[in-house]
């Protein structure tokens, strides 16, 4: 009998079995505990989620504030972008359009990029997600095909969110890859002066708090002609005038030496994800539409949510996505003037209370069980050893709601800051 061959990994630039084997423990406690797999209704007026389901330690009908949503601006549940949606789907009559945009599409697809397009002075192609975005258009750029022609080294940061360093082993099969510490601006250059081509991938606002050195990098780009790719989706809306992010508020880099990427399922409060572009040239432009992947299967956004996205532009046009804004922000401040973080005084909205691989789960636990979410995040999310709870604040939260918080938070390990003098409980 012949012996069967066995397949020996090479983990170049990935292993699950170390993925799966250590993150899986931690995810499996989390569930054991109450903090994963929660299934609750929420009232968008009060923000409480009620749990629907029982668990042995989180009963049916508890009742708690979610402290780990993305929606910044709590614009997922604005008036105006659900009748947005539904006014979309009575305009056009059709949910979902099923068809390669690059053969068919309905209007409604296009007047939804021409409206972000104009309200981030920018093109923009629209995708179902920001994930599907990323897939279609990295290897892209490692064959050179988006870019000018030359296959570049491909610098993945290693903080990039797992929807970028995913690609690695697909860029991989068109170019050289590697791998740079945490905004390694020195490696970068480096590199840019070995390489007739470079392209970094890096997140402009990270899911852990915090946002690339954008003007350092553009000055890279203008020395080097460095490529530089942006999953900006946490900043988005939260941040710049009308919504514009933080790389395109700072970076004076707008050509096509910057492509940014951002979710519309965060703080701009509908689904599915923009490109965003500058001084693509229509050639470029079908090459993205018609080889970038699942951006030309028929996985387009629905009606519903093209309509709800029209809906959400037109707020970010008005001065209403200022003071959501400003609220945000003033949550964001109140937290810092009561627990200490890395990201105090950022205007981030995701803050990281240390914690240990050991107390993170419990600590979660007794958050959850006062009556708080807030999501223990431990290996493969962070680096081992670096546990934490992650706190996402919103503009819609109570100044009540926040302190009661951080009572919770520093009674299960958090530092304590020093509360502002003459702060009015709110």
């Amino acid at each position: 009998m012949t012996e069967l061959r066995t397949i020996t990994p090479t983990h170049r630039y990935r292993n699950n079995d170390k993925l799966i084997g250590i993150g899986n423990e931690f995810w499996d406690m989390s569930e054991r505990n109450g903090l994963a797999g929660i299934v609750a209704d929420l009232d968008a007026g009060s923000g409480v989620l009620r749990a629907t389901e029982g668990h042995e330690l989180i009963a049916a009908g508890h009742e708690f504030i979610n402290f780990s949503c993305c929606s910044y601006l709590d614009l997922d549940s604005h008036p105006k972008v659900i009748e947005g949606g539904i006014d979309a789907m009575r305009r056009y009559g059709v949910l979902d359009h099923c068809i390669a945009r690059s053969r068919v599409q309905i209007p409604a697809m296009r007047e939804l990029e021409t409206s972000l397009g104009e309200l981030f002075g920018a093109q923009v192609v629209c995708s179902i997600a920001a994930s599907t975005a990323t897939f279609g258009l990295l290897p892209l750029i490692a064959s050179g095909h988006l870019g000018n022609g030359t296959r570049p080294l491909m610098i993945f940061d290693k903080n990039a969110h797992v929807s970028m360093a995913g690609l690695k082993p697909v860029c991989a099969d068109e170019t050289e890859v590697v791998t740079s510490r945490h905004h390694d601006l020195d490696f970068i250059e480096d590199m840019c002066r070995k390489y007739a081509k470079v392209a970094y991938v890096c997140d402009g606002s990270d899911s852990l708090g915090g946002y690339a050195p954008v003007k350092e990098l553009a000055e890279l780009q203008d020395k080097y002609g460095l490529l530089v790719y942006y999953d900006d989706s946490h900043s988005l809306s939260a941040y710049g005038e009308r919504g514009a992010g933080y790389v395109r508020t700072h970076s004076p880099i707008k050509d096509e030496r910057t492509i940014t990427v951002v979710t519309l399922n965060k703080a701009f409060g509908t689904s599915g994800a923009a490109i965003v572009l500058d001084g693509q040239s229509k050639k470029t432009l079908r090459v993205i539409e018609r080889f970038g992947g699942a951006l030309n299967y028929s996985q387009l956004l629905n009606t519903a949510s093209v309509g709800a996205s029209l809906a959400s532009a037109e707020i970010h046009r008005t001065g209403e996505l200022t003071t959501l804004q400003h609220r945000l922000n003033a949550n964001i401040e109140l937290f810092d003037s009561l627990v200490r973080t890395e990201q105090a005084g950022s205007t981030f909205p995701i803050r990281l209370v240390p914690m240990s691989d050991a107390t993170v789960i419990e600590a979660g636990r007794r958050v959850i069980e006062a009556g708080f979410y807030v999501s223990p995040v431990f290996f493969p999310i962070v680096a081992r050893g670096t546990a934490g709870l992650r706190v996402m604040m919103r503009a819609g939260q109570t100044g009540r709601q926040i302190r009661d918080l951080c009572d919770v938070l520093v009674e299960v390990g958090a530092e304590a800051a020093a509360p502002l003098a003459g702060e009015a409980v709110l």
